[in-house]
């Protein structure tokens, strides 16, 4: 049997890339700080409370515990953030870190217990709503961060913190008859559980995230029985709560569709992948499969995002996919990543990482502005700023990027998947080194008892060309597997300058590295642009197309375009051509002309709201950018999919 593949241990993983150096600089430069700022109340725009509500739980501060129940988290993934800066070499942060981690020291109860609404707000309703209370997603976050923060730094305060807690909650939920038979309503403890596990090897910790996976959807139904015993509401909105929205219709393992909250959903599909290869769970691993095909070819948008409903954040049926009124949450799409970085494990297949290449580089990169202090928590692909109003059923659209949120799960989310992006661009086996992502790097592993260095140049985008340098001490031979990507045309390898044919596994080309010292391959081809059409059955899309290179989805600005981008037609027989990068933008990234046109009269009685048609148009040429880019220059108008002139 091949040995699992895993994210590596590395010494150092160094960012060179133009576009994700630029972004993952902004972590620690400008995002934890910014950050740490709001955190603390002390943000220019807005106010949270969640240093605050620590301090008051602690005995350190007078006053109520104000904001949302889960607020804790955004602590939490901020000390995540910081621990995955501080493998990668930035340790400015640690002091800071540390006296936060004192104070969390001494909000947690002499039980074990941790959180600051249920402890200061409602201590007798503990346990009582876990539809609503968050109770145990917070505790997930507060053990993924825990995890992290020991292994970058070796220090245990918090990493204790964490497993008295997770001890607790192994003694509360189970199947003997004086525990809870009950589950998390927004899942993750089952990922954060098993990344305890995966440090300390304590068996309970499998067990219990193994146990949340198998009671879910249970007949009765926890949940509904639960709202009929506890009159406790925190979520209006969730008055009319239906299974299907928490993924607890059915078991887990039954399940076929992807349904409900989006971000729930793919927390939970990430721990069933990780369950399914630590267990060797056939049964489960098909579940994960059939989630993952009904999820990426009837139910995601051509940028990675997912849940297309804004009531409630939820997908709805296959090929509902509309432009305008679409939610797609930043944190839907790092679940994208988190569950396609773990199904590609699973099956050894190097397919499931173009959907996370997607997401990553078009949905969770446009969740942050160039300058990393504003973010987007929808992601439509169509903004009219004059109708994103108030008070209508597109509320929730924004046309500018936000400071901060009420519900801030997605800037400490963005900000924590940039600072680990090292795990997505590199897996391991025993013996190999999987290349998945094409992101400019340096790293250092030790691999088969054998010292590596990895240096990885892409230019792909500009001139398709990707060089991989490895330099190993020889001790033992390693195999580079590197992701052969879809949208690369006119592909050859060489090594050095002799051209090789090497075998094509699972999607990855298997280059040999038996030899001391420095070894060179090259990847070259062609990344054209293209005009891309939906399946007929996407109602939003027909007779549309929208415009690709490579991996990044391009969109249509009001400032390159004009007002009114509903006007414009594309030529579909037309020819693409590459322009250079807006010095406005980072990345080096080309801007893109395609010949269209614009619709200038369609009724000939401009002063008229209806009349008989008589269309007039003319010829323009039409500019784009990468859909993650938009938003950073002037507010407009914004469209990924324009009609076909055809």
């Amino acid at each position: 049997m091949p040995s699992r593949i895993r994210v590596p241990q590395f010494h150092m993983i160094h960012i060179t890339d133009s576009l994700f150096g630029h972004y993952v600089d902004l972590v620690a430069e400008k995002m934890i700080p910014y950050q740490w700022d709001v955190l603390n109340g002390k943000g220019e725009y807005v106010r949270s409370h969640c240093i605050d509500n620590f301090k008051i739980t602690a005995g350190e501060l007078e006053g109520e515990h104000k904001g949302v129940v889960f607020g804790d988290t955004d602590a939490y993934k901020w000390l995540e953030a910081v621990a995955f800066c501080a493998m990668n070499g930035r340790t400015e942060y640690i002091p800071v870190a540390d006296e936060l981690i004192r104070l969390i020291g001494k909000a947690q109860q002499s039980d074990g217990y941790l959180n600051t609404y249920y402890t200061v707000v409602h201590p007798e309703q503990r346990w009582k709503n876990l539809r609503e209370g968050h109770e145990l997603y917070s505790a997930g976050h507060l053990f993924e961060a825990a995890a992290a923060y020991y292994q970058a730094t070796g220090k245990r305060e918090l990493f204790d913190i964490a497993c008295r807690f997770a001890d607790l909650l192994c003694q509360v939920f189970g199947q003997a008859k004086n525990q809870l038979k009950g589950y998390p309503g927004h899942q993750l403890i089952e990922l954060a559980l098993i990344k305890l596990y995966k440090v300390t090897d304590k068996e309970s910790y499998l067990e219990l995230s193994r146990f949340f996976i198998d009671i879910r959807g249970s007949q009765p139904n926890y949940f509904l029985e639960e709202m009929e015993r506890d009159e406790h509401r925190i979520f209006p909105e969730l008055n009319d709560y239906t299974p299907p929205y928490s993924q607890s219709h059915m078991p887990p393992i039954r399940q076929r569709t992807v349904e409900g909250h989006a971000v729930r959903a793919t927390y939970m599909y990430s721990a069933m992948a990780d369950l399914a290869q630590i267990y060797h769970d056939d049964e489960l691993k098909e579940a994960c499969k059939c989630l993952w095909e009904n999820m990426t070819t009837r139910r995601m948008y051509i940028t990675g995002g997912i849940g297309s409903s804004g009531l409630l954040e939820r997908f709805t049926t296959d090929y509902d996919l509309p432009n305008d009124r679409m939610y797609c949450e930043s944190c839907a799409s790092i679940g994208i990543m988190m569950f396609g970085q773990r199904m590609a494990s699973l099956c050894r297949d190097a397919v499931y990482y173009e959907a996370v290449e997607r997401a990553l580089y078009n949905t969770v990169l446009a969740g942050i502005s160039k300058e990393g202090d504003r973010y987007f928590y929808v992601n439509p692909l169509e903004v009219w700023p004059a109708n994103c109003m108030d008070h209508t059923t597109i509320h929730y659209v924004k046309p500018v990027r936000q400071p901060w949120f009420d519900v801030a799960c997605c800037p400490p989310n963005i900000a924590r998947t940039l600072a680990s992006l090292g795990q997505y661009i590199c897996a391991v086996d025993d013996k190999s080194l999987f290349i998945n992502l094409f992101i400019s790097s340096e790293m250092e592993i030790v691999l088969n008892e054998t010292s590596v260095k990895l240096r990885l140049e892409n230019e792909l985008m500009q001139g398709g060309r990707l060089k991989i340098t490895v330099c190993t001490d020889g001790k033992k031979a390693i195999t580079v597997r590197l992701r052969v990507p879809s949208w690369l045309e006119g592909i050859a390898f060489y090594s050095g300058c002799e051209r090789i044919r090497p075998a094509i596994e699972n999607g990855y080309a298997v280059l040999a590295v038996n030899r001391e010292g420095e070894q060179s391959f090259e990847l070259s081809g062609q990344v054209p642009a293209r005009l891309m059409a939906v399946n007929k059955n996407v109602r939003a899309d027909v007779g549309k197309v929208a415009l690709t290179k490579g991996p990044f989805v391009y969109c249509f600005e009001e400032v390159d375009n004009g007002e009114n981008l509903a006007t414009l037609r594309i030529r579909t027989d037309g020819k693409i051509k590459e322009a250079g990068p807006s010095k406005e933008l980072p990345g080096n990234l080309p801007m893109l002309k395609v010949p269209g046109e614009r619709i200038v009269s369609t009724i000939g009685q401009e002063e008229l709201l209806y009349a008989p048609p008589r269309f007039e148009k003319k010829d323009e040429e039409l500019s784009a950018i990468p859909y993650c880019m938009w938003g950073n220059r002037k507010n407009g108008e914004m469209r990924v999919f324009l009609d076909a002139d055809y």
